[in-house]
């Protein structure tokens, strides 16, 4: 499966791909940046209120990025649909990180689902699923 980078200005691409969560009768498409420096999958919590996810009923961490700011999250599996293909795994919902507009998704959860290429000079990030 084979993703262009997302062009936000002259300057700026990301590996950001589109992908489904699914939660029980529930499916929502939405975007995820490929981050080779996350450790797990966060997406927005009200990604989790429209699949009808109980949110703060998850299990609870907390994470804390580049600003070393430290924000409460919580666990819940879900279905991730990326090209066709659909497993099932464990990812965070975090309040507040809709002004990104997409989710993230790391390590576990997905690094450990597939072989990752990241081609910036063709500006494409390629996905192999691990069997």
């Amino acid at each position: 499966m084979k993703f262009d980078y997302k062009k936000y200005s002259p300057e700026i691409i990301r590996p950001i791909i589109p992908v489904k969560i699914k939660y029980k009768d529930r499916s929502i498409n939405y975007e995820v940046l490929v981050d080779s420096g996350a450790d797990f999958c966060i997406f927005d919590a009200q990604i989790g209120e429209i699949l009808g996810i109980d949110i703060e009923s998850g299990e609870p961490r907390s994470v804390s990025g580049i600003t070393g700011v430290s924000e409460n999250y919580f666990i819940h599996t879900v279905n991730i649909e990326v090209g066709g293909w659909t497993y099932k795994t464990k990812v965070g919902f975090l309040l507040n990180i809709a002004q990104l507009g997409y989710g993230v998704v790391g390590q576990k959860g997905f690094f450990d689902k597939f072989l990752i290429i990241f081609n910036y000079q063709k500006q494409r990030v390629e996905l192999k699923r691990k069997d």
